[in-house]
């Protein structure tokens, strides 16, 4: 089936015929392309491979029930506006409708009139959100977050993918190398999310011996090892109604993997040591400064974990490649630590800025503040020179002038890179066995970055 793109598209998902059959028509003729299905499997598989302006689905549904469709639909699309239909007028009911994506609902038994206004004003918020989307991209609409300074065009796209996705509850899976700034990203997208009132649980899995992991997400009951004297809630529990921020997520162990594929897909575990099932409304943020596409070719990381995470991907670049962030950021610094240290200092001259420009910053945000806490630390005038800036291994300025470039002028590490494969190529005569271990990487190594390059992996 095709769509008339001009005209809203509804899915309608009723397991009822004579209601699926009353909403069909009297939709359609308000000028609706409506296609309506009788259980959640059909209407997920439709979501997947058609475009859809608003789904108006039952909760109670033979197989899948309402609740289990909307997660999962928001897994497919983690913007398109639901409205649900229930018998079961609770407010525990539309609670938790709400918490799996609805954006509104309506009571059995209704009348088509109110119905048609639910739909109407699902549709017009939804348009009014878009048409505010593409009027600020026109724009060139700037985006603000509390504590993130992003002046480059490179992290005004990340926080306005940020603004698109955390009212939504799909998984968010941040990606950059150390302190580039996840953990703001991440915060960001729970505190304008419709979770902010909920706790923020942060877990550094580098931090966590493997012997503990278990533990730590999952609790234990009291007796589960030697020394547990008492059951304790694991980091999931805590995090419950709110959003769990899972840092480093490539240093999670395998057997641990397999317990968290389980809670993203059915939102249940057992603590160690413990037979009850506990259910958990938790989001789920993690954040890696590994190439986890890599992880996936030396088999240490789950390929079906990974798609669960990487639902909403988004990419911080590192400090190097958004110099316009820098002086910003210093100046940001600057007054923090002011305030903490209790001192005055009023601007950082032209020169010290500079000096911070000319720098290669591989420590990234995170290395520029320590470096400014220090300079305000240690600073005796009112004002931060470049004398009072210390950088290791001085800038790069000074460090390409007493040795040759490490790269090509003009070319970047990946493009340098492609270069080396492609070299090795036609050595090879197209042999990717031998180009492989003129490189020395694996054959499967090798697949990876070819795809990267659009080269096909035939068979030699």
């Amino acid at each position: 089936m095709f769509f008339d793109l001009t005209m809203p598209n509804i899915l309608i998902v009723e397991d009822e015929p004579r209601m699926r059959r009353l909403l069909e028509i009297s939709l359609g003729e308000d000028g609706h392309a409506v296609t309506a299905v009788p259980d959640a499997e059909t209407g997920l598989k439709f979501l997947q491979r058609e475009p859809v302006d608003l789904v108006l689905t039952d909760l109670k549904l033979p197989g899948m029930n309402g609740l289990e469709f909307l997660q999962e639909a928001r897994r497919i699309n983690a913007v398109v506006p639901m409205v649900v239909m229930t018998a079961y007028g609770s407010v525990e009911t539309a609670v938790e409708a709400m918490k799996a994506g609805a954006g509104d609902y309506v009571l059995k038994p209704f009348s088509m009139a109110e119905m048609k206004l639910k739909v109407a004003k699902e549709l017009d918020v939804q348009r009014v959100r878009d048409e505010n989307r593409s009027l600020r991209e026109a724009l060139g609409k700037r985006y603000h977050f509390q504590n993130i300074v992003a002046r480059s065009p490179k992290m005004q796209e990340v926080l306005a993918l940020v603004e698109r996705v955390a009212p939504t509850n799909a998984t968010v899976l941040i990606g950059g190398e150390s302190g580039v700034g996840k953990d703001l990203i991440a915060r960001a997208i729970h505190q304008h999310s419709r979770r902010s009132s909920g706790p923020f649980i942060k877990i550094n899995s580098t931090a966590i011996p493997d012997t503990l992991f278990e533990s730590e997400l999952f609790g234990f009951e009291k007796g589960a090892f030697t020394g547990a004297n008492a059951s304790k809630p694991g980091k999931f529990e805590l995090a419950d109604k709110g959003s769990l921020f899972l840092d480093e997520i490539g240093d999670v162990p395998a057997p641990i993997q397999v317990k968290l594929l389980r809670v993203l897909q059915e939102r249940e575990f057992e603590r160690l040591g413990g037979t009850k099932t506990i259910k958990v409304d938790v989001r789920l943020i993690a954040a890696t400064n590994k190439d986890l596409r890599a992880a996936l070719e030396q088999g240490t990381f789950r390929e079906d974990l990974y798609y669960r995470l990487n639902v909403v991907p988004i990419d911080i670049a590192p400090l190097r490649e958004r110099r316009e962030d820098i002086p910003d950021l210093a100046r940001h610094f600057l007054e923090r630590f002011n305030r903490d240290n209790g001192k005055q200092i009023e601007q950082l001259t032209p020169e010290a800025v500079s000096k911070l420009m000319e720098y290669h910053w591989p420590g990234n945000v995170r290395q520029l503040e320590n470096t400014i806490e220090r300079a305000v630390a240690l600073a005796t005038a009112s004002v931060i020179d470049a004398a009072d800036i210390h950088l290791d291994g001085g800038s790069a300025k000074s460090a390409a002038s007493s040795q040759s470039p490490v790269l090509p002028e003009g070319m970047t590490l990946e493009q340098w890179e492609d270069e080396i494969i492609q070299e090795a190529l036609r050595r090879a005569g197209g042999n990717k066995s031998q180009a492989a271990r003129l490189l020395g990487l694996s054959r499967n190594a090798l697949r990876y970055r070819l795809s990267k390059l659009g080269v096909a992996d035939e068979t030699e």
